[in-house]
């Protein structure tokens, strides 16, 4: 898997691309989000639309990243789910905890509009 960093004014956008696997994806997102959160990175978009299959560990990932970010003041919100991934989500109930967006211009408002 590869992560692809930019930003959208205090947002921090990660391009998430290939599967996120135990051993392929879950350690790189976590060392990513881990460095975001100590140099005082606290809002982050996961874009997942090229992300074709997450698994267990994956998932896992993606909610200690939640709590990651939850724990520093921040917040992490997914953008640009698969359907795969959605009904991952949904099965799992998971979906009640993220908040998801499919449109890029959208998610990054939400964060601005949630802090006033």
């Amino acid at each position: 898997m590869q992560i692809e960093e930019r930003e959208a004014g205090d947002v921090t956008i990660l391009d998430l691309k290939g599967k996120m696997t135990l051993g392929e994806g879950d350690v790189i997102l976590k060392d990513k989000v881990n460095s975001l959160a100590l140099s005082g990175k606290k809002q982050v978009l996961l874009n997942l639309a090229e992300v074709p299959y997450i698994d267990s560990a994956g998932l896992g990932e993606i909610v200690r990243t939640y709590t990651t970010m939850s724990r520093q003041g921040g917040s992490l919100k997914l953008l640009s789910l698969t359907k795969r991934i959605t009904d991952l989500l949904s099965i799992t109930k998971l979906l009640t905890v993220f908040e998801t967006y499919e449109n890029e211009a959208e998610a990054v408002r939400s964060f601005s509009s949630a802090g006033d």
